[in-house]
């Protein structure tokens, strides 16, 4: 097994000093306090996007902020995180895999607070706030909450972050095709109303809902179209017309994808809902996230370490188009007449709001001081002149229909394939040696965390009472020839925990059925046809209403009509690897016209995987390693990478009555579960497993597993490494 290398380390001198005041990040004195971090989340953005790896396609999309960043740090080639969001997000805050934090897919309204992260955790900012550092996360949370969570909209609070600004349940909403009431449903399919070239107009009437009323009116075909521009200030278009008297149409309540957001406001333990008429609200949500992240940093003094997590929404679906602005490079002026419920319009519209994450990431670093502009324009930066580490990653891997070739769109997000799981890490600053190089080690998500307390001086494995599954990233940083500190990764997807077995509904996408989405906008904002509870989509099977609550039940209802049966994509996906071979087991539902009835099918597939350039061997399905007569040494790696797969899940088993997870029932957990069955009474982490189920209530039966429980020691578990 590789050392883990969990060191506490003081990186004082290595890091070239402390902070100016004013929050610019520069370095000042020697020693005087441990290094800023600059946490920077890409939302859906995969390695395949990114040149600055190798990759990209021949589309890949501009990002020369980020590219100067990774030019003047490290790489990492072979980093993994999980496939969807909000396990990905957990693995990097809490430094543990999914089978400890049972938060497998995207946390939607209906999971429970057993599916979401725990307050007993400890989390980034809690374990930063040994070394005084101070934590805030700008844009898309999506950890906990705020559905089935007691703490609601404070969770970011009850975690750590001692600031807070942006969307608790993560998710953009769907485009609002009326754009704000002006029109009928499904006339605007981008939210706004497009240029005259489009069927729309070039002027008109931008109302705000503080009544206010400009005239908005493109120029030049180089400006977004007016319903744009005025969408991106706040306000509702109304087309072809003057100011005057606000049309009683008018809807400020809607809101609508990236311009219209329910906002959420954290500071010192204050929480401001922002309604949908506050200006604060309405913008783009990639430009909200950051003036907010370089408001705080600047208003940071000089005598704190600080760590800003920007939280990037983009490039999410809902697709919905940037301002012109903050895509110079690949905007085109026709573009506010695409079809953003397109496969190939989509397609262009992510790599705009990828190109206007990146452009909003380079102001963040010049508006800050940790970067400048030169002459040309070109972002400067010098990791050396500022005593602040910038951290860069993707939460998961790209959506199916954004893949850039040579990578696999029927592999992609959601599934434990490299695609869906195969992620970029770039880490810069002062304690880099010989920057503008690229480390082909293995790396998980989880071993950020570990990081974050590298960086603080902290010894995070003794410093946090659970099992943590980092293993250390600063020795790759620090000393070029650091050979591998890992002999195996892990990644896991599958399903939260819902109330009486509950389940997200189906969603078919194409030809395949798949319960990831969590919701019926989500499916749709994914190109697929919800059929789950609430569907009106007249080709599907009728149902009287109900909907389908399986994808098997779905195909049971198409074989019943004489239908073709769709491919049930699988429900957990979970996929181990070493240096060489990688091992994908995957389970699936399937419905058995013999019983009439529901099935479960596992398969495992392996493959031999790389991270060459511009082309690397990914696992697809032409090349499974078991589906011929495999040689010797592969079934010597299958062998040992199954055994080690069964190690990882069975790593950590449920212990009844401890709800804090601390390894031990007692007289705290009968106070928390007392506490919370009185005060709250729902879906808590002390809402314990009874009958095979949770029911999403706090009550007297999980009350007695705590007591026929006390005493008992539950068996701590290791890290696999």
């Amino acid at each position: 097994m590789a050392a883990m290398g969990a060191v506490a380390i003081t990186l004082l001198a290595a890091c070239g000093g402390g902070s100016s005041g004013g929050g610019d990040g520069q370095a000042e004195g020697p020693g005087t306090r441990p290094p800023n971090i600059l946490f920077v989340v890409m939302d859906d953005v995969g390695i395949d996007q990114m040149s600055a790896f190798g990759y990209g396609g021949a589309t890949a999309p501009s990002m020369p902020n980020i590219n100067a960043v990774a030019a003047a740090g490290v790489r990492f080639r072979n980093t993994w995180s999980m496939p969807e969001c909000s396990p990905g997000r957990a693995a990097f805050f809490l430094g543990r895999y999914p089978t400890r934090t049972r938060i497998y897919q995207a946390i939607g309204p209906n999971d429970l607070a057993n599916s979401q992260v725990s307050p007993y955790e400890t989390t980034v900012p809690k374990l930063l706030k040994r070394a005084n550092y101070e934590s805030a996360m700008f844009g898309k949370f999506h950890l906990a909450g705020p559905e089935n969570n007691e703490a609601g909209n404070a969770t970011p609070s009850v975690l750590g972050w001692d600031h807070f600004y942006g969307w608790i349940g993560g998710l953009p909403a769907s485009i609002d095709s009326t754009a704000g009431g002006i029109a009928a449903e499904k006339t605007y399919a981008c939210g706004f109303v497009p240029g005259k070239a489009a069927g729309g107009a070039d002027s008109g009437a931008c109302y705000r809902a503080d009544n206010s009323c400009t005239t908005v009116s493109r120029t030049s075909p180089l400006q977004d179209a007016a319903g744009l521009q005025c969408l991106s200030a706040g306000g509702i278009f109304v087309p072809g017309q003057s100011c005057g008297k606000v049309p009683a149409t008018l809807d400020f309540e809607r809101e609508n994808a990236y311009y219209v957001s329910p906002l959420v406001i954290i500071d010192g333990g204050k929480v401001t809902e922002v309604p949908l008429t506050d200006a604060r609200a309405r913008g783009y949500r990639t430009r909200i996230e950051t003036d907010a992240a370089i408001d705080w940093i600047k208003s940071r003094p000089s005598s704190r370490p600080w760590m800003a997590t920007v939280s990037y929404s983009a490039a999410h679906t809902p697709w919905q188009q940037p301002p012109r602005s903050l895509v110079p490079v690949s905007g085109n002026a026709l573009s506010d007449g695409w079809d953003c419920n397109g496969t190939l319009t989509g397609r262009l519209i992510q790599d705009q709001m990828t190109e206007a994450m990146d452009t909003e990431f380079g102001r963040l670093l010049v508006e800050t001081g940790l970067a400048r502009r030169g002459d040309d324009g070109r972002l400067q930066y010098d990791p050396k002149a500022a005593n602040t580490v910038i951290v860069i990653v993707g939460d998961n891997g790209t959506l199916g229909s954004a893949v850039k070739l040579p990578f696999s769109g029927s592999r992609a997000k959601g599934t434990a394939y490299q695609t869906g799981v195969w992620d970029p890490l770039i880490i810069a600053g002062p304690l880099v040696a010989q920057p503008d190089r690229e480390v082909d080690h293995m790396v998980n998500m989880v071993d950020l965390f570990q990081f974050f307390g590298e960086v603080a001086g902290i010894d995070a494995h003794a410093a946090v009472p659970r099992t943590i599954d980092s293993v250390a990233i600063l020795p790759y940083l620090t000393h070029p020839d650091q050979p591998s500190l890992r002999t195996i990764n892990f990644t896991i997807g599958g399903y939260n925990q819902q109330a009486d077995g509950g389940r997200n509904g189906a969603c078919v996408i194409n030809t395949s059925c798949t319960q990831i989405p969590v919701s019926k906008s989500v499916c749709e904002d994914n190109q697929g046809t919800w059929w789950g509870a609430g569907h009106d989509d007249p080709s599907v099977v009728p149902d009287g209403g109900a909907g389908y609550g399986s994808c098997w039940s779905v195909n049971q209802a198409l074989y019943k009509a004489g239908r073709d049966q769709l491919d049930i994509l699988p429900e957990i996906s979970a996929a181990i690897r070493n240096d060489r071979y990688k091992l994908v087991r995957n389970t699936r539902q399937a419905y058995d016209a013999a019983s009439d009835s529901g099935t479960t099918v596992v398969t495992e597939e392996l493959y031999e995987v790389d991270q060459a350039t511009p082309t690397p061997l990914l696992d697809t399905p032409d090349r499974d390693l078991l589906a011929a007569s495999p040689s010797a040494e592969v079934n010597a790696a299958y062998v040992d990478l199954r055994a080690r797969l069964d190690e990882m899940l069975a790593a950590d088993p449920d212990c009844p009555g401890d709800g804090n997870r601390d390894g031990v029932v007692d007289a705290q957990d009968l106070s928390n579960w007392s506490r919370l069955a009185r005060d709250w009474g729902l879906s808590s982490v002390y809402d314990f497993v009874i009958g095979s189920v949770l029911d999403g209530r706090t009550n007297d039966a999980d009350g007695q597993i705590v007591r026929n429980n006390l005493g008992k020691t539950c068996p701590k578990s290791h890290g696999i490494y």
